[in-house]
């Protein structure tokens, strides 16, 4: 996959969205999706970071290839919290 359109077909489907379901969830036209999978138009950053929130990927992965496709940045946050929630309750008992 050398495009961001072809990264963002790929993923969008890999998540189970249609132009038109994905372009509902972020607020944008169907017509925006179908002109980033094709190359037609420069993304938006607003429209960007939505598309890979809303798909859980990873923004460099998007926008340049670069990276795993799947965003960590939740997983981390997760893993934080539980730690932290362990200490406290280690030091409770």
């Amino acid at each position: 996959m050398n495009t961001l359109g072809e990264r963002l077909r790929f993923a969008r489907k890999k998540r189970g969205y249609t132009q038109d379901s994905l372009a509902e969830v972020i607020g944008v036209s169907r017509g925006v999706i179908y002109n980033l999978e094709k190359n037609k138009t420069e993304p938006q950053m607003i429209v960007i970071n939505a598309i890979c929130q809303t798909l859980n990927i990873n923004r460099d992965w998007l926008l340049y290839g670069r990276d795993e496709m799947e965003d960590r940045s939740e997983l981390s946050k997760s893993a934080r919290i539980l730690a932290e929630l362990y200490d406290v309750a280690k030091d409770l008992s």
